[in-house]
């Protein structure tokens, strides 16, 4: 078997998934992703299998692979890279990993959440640069965060802003009712909805034609003036522009991101150096528990498609 492995975190992390994917003999290429259309374009043709994280994975991408790729393993959950009507034309099974990063993820947006509203990041410069410059935070306490999406991390981030004893609003097709009671978590029947109550907005669902800049200008509009985003979602999700333009015109206090529109970002990608956002390198599934955990679970993934199981964890219904 020819396996293209090109996730960073399963190449860098120490853990278990090494050793395993060594005793199963395959010939395996490893590429630094996420790899662009053009470069997997350059690459297909010549593996059984991806073992990939966000490569651009377009029908052109999955034709060229005809006939020789028999399966595709996704290290994590977010499927938007990949050309899934394709996968279904073409009868490529698309494997995932969902329940594996969760309280990662959710904590990471706890992370950026208290970063931003401390003013951790200019306090640190400040000290290193031996100056004594006491900004004035903020306090979560009481707060009202929106969350779009009561998935999985959606749930994990509810229950620790309620330890915070935030108030929390969401919003979402997937409505689980015992848990919503559980936790206190007012629902919302439209996004402008939860936007105008919220002061604090953070998506937790998947990117798709609905969800595509559904943070935009219209919506950040009717939150109040000094509120935050935190995005560990996808970079597509917000409206770039109208973000910029609300951050500058002060209706945004500060916009906190694990994700981009495009990973790595050029040196001059504007979020990088505006002095209200803060970024980190799409690090929030990252952590020495979750990466061998996902590692193993896409490994066994394909090793079990491989070996005809169904139990592979399918995302689109070809096995």
């Amino acid at each position: 078997m020819n396996i293209l492995l090109t996730t960073c975190s399963f190449q860098d992390t120490p853990g278990p998934h090494h050793a395993l994917m060594a005793a199963q003999k395959w010939n395996v290429t490893c590429q630094r992703g996420p790899l662009s259309e053009a470069r997997m374009l350059q690459l297909a043709g010549d593996f059984d299998a991806f073992l990939c994280g966000d490569d651009a994975l377009s029908r052109a991408v999955l034709a060229k692979s005809l006939p020789k790729l028999k399966v595709i393993s996704k290290y994590g959950i977010g499927l938007d890279k990949i050309d899934l009507p394709a996968t279904m034309e073409f009868r490529i099974p698309v494997l995932f990993t969902p329940g594996v990063n969760h309280h990662t993820v959710a904590e990471h947006t706890f992370a950026l959440l208290l970063a931003l509203t401390k003013n951790l990041i200019p306090s640190v410069h400040s000290t290193r640069e031996g100056r004594w410059t006491r900004l004035t935070g903020t306090e979560l306490h009481g707060k009202r965060i929106g969350l779009i999406g009561l998935g999985r991390i959606g749930q994990e981030v509810a229950k620790r802003a309620r330890a915070f004893g935030m108030e929390v609003h969401g919003f979402g097709n997937y409505w689980p009712e015992e848990f919503a009671a559980e936790y206190r978590i007012t629902r919302h029947h439209d996004l402008n909805g939860l936007f105008a109550a919220s002061q604090i907005i953070s998506p937790h669902t998947k990117l798709s034609p609905e969800s595509h800049h559904c943070i935009n200008a219209a919506r950040l509009d009717l939150m109040p003036q000094n509120s935050w985003l935190i995005n560990t979602g996808r970079g597509e999700l917000i409206h770039q522009a109208d973000v910029i333009a609300a951050l500058d015109s002060g209706k945004l206090a500060g916009y906190a991101t694990d994700v981009l529109d495009q990973e790595p970002p050029p040196p001059d990608h504007p979020l990088l150096s505006h002095p209200k956002v803060i970024v980190t390198p799409h690090i929030g599934s990252r952590t020495c528990e979750s990466v061998p955990r996902q590692a193993m679970k896409s490994l066994t993934n394909l090793i079990n498609a491989l070996a005809g199981q169904p139990d592979c964890n399918c995302a689109n219904g070809i096995i």
